[in-house]
């Protein structure tokens, strides 16, 4: 399937907020159906076991492009009882963020309105991840994207994001086109997939972007999740 550069509706400045949180919610529910969000746990186990991360010490996770923090909030709830966590969510749309802290109230989390190239932080992050973000971004913005995340980030990064493919474009196309009520996720979910990325790829941006230590692994639904080691 060929690579799409078409923009998907998301990405425009004009769209009202209350599209975005409906988009998001179903959004939400996506990532729990077909295992989105056990897939960013998991990038985070992984990284916690690599490097050996003793449960006394205190993690800091931060997401770029959060969204609604549904992400951050997962990983919150599967580590809480075994480890000292912290959050960081970074999003360009200040509305994303207000609805992440109604939304999770209870989330130990600090909230930062900015692009993510522009954030510095005042302690570098365990770890730093993106989910559904980076096939917003073109390979050359995105070589700079991962060179950002591996100095920033003090245990690695990882990448969840879509393996494009015809059999998944088809199956979000007509399952979002029966069951979806926002216009965002019927464009923008099989778009998405369009914009998308193949194993090669991958190899070929984490080449350019100097980085060598990294693993990438196929899971279902169409994913791939790139760990990067520091």
């Amino acid at each position: 399937m060929q690579k799409s550069r078409e923009l998907e509706l998301l990405d425009s400045d004009n769209i009202p907020f209350e599209d975005i949180q409906q988009n998001m919610q179903e959004l939400n529910v996506i990532n729990t159906l077909l295992g989105g969000h056990a897939i960013t746990i998991n990038g985070v186990k992984q990284l916690l076991v690599d490097k050996k991360f003793k449960s006394n010490n205190s993690l800091l996770v931060c997401e770029i492009g959060c969204g609604g923090g549904d992400n951050l909030n997962a990983i919150y709830k599967a580590l809480k009882r075994k480890l000292h966590i912290q959050m960081i969510g970074v999003d360009i749309k200040g509305a994303c963020l207000l609805s992440a802290k109604k939304k999770h109230p209870l989330l130990p989390a600090n909230w930062i309105e900015n692009s993510y190239e522009k954030t510095t932080f005042q302690e570098k992050p365990s770890i730093i991840f993106s989910s559904l973000f980076c096939h917003h971004f073109s390979d050359e913005a995105l070589v700079y994207q991962l060179k950002w995340m591996y100095e920033n980030a003090t245990i690695g990064f990882f990448i969840n994001d879509l393996h494009r493919h015809p059999l998944a474009y088809y199956s979000i196309k007509w399952l979002t086109k029966l069951f979806s009520k926002s216009y965002l996720v019927k464009n923008d979910a099989p778009l998405s997939v369009k914009r998308g990325f193949t194993k090669h790829e991958w190899q070929l941006i984490l080449q350019k972007a100097c980085i060598s230590d990294y693993s990438i692994q196929w899971k279902w639904a169409f994913r791939y999740l790139i760990i990067v080691h520091k």
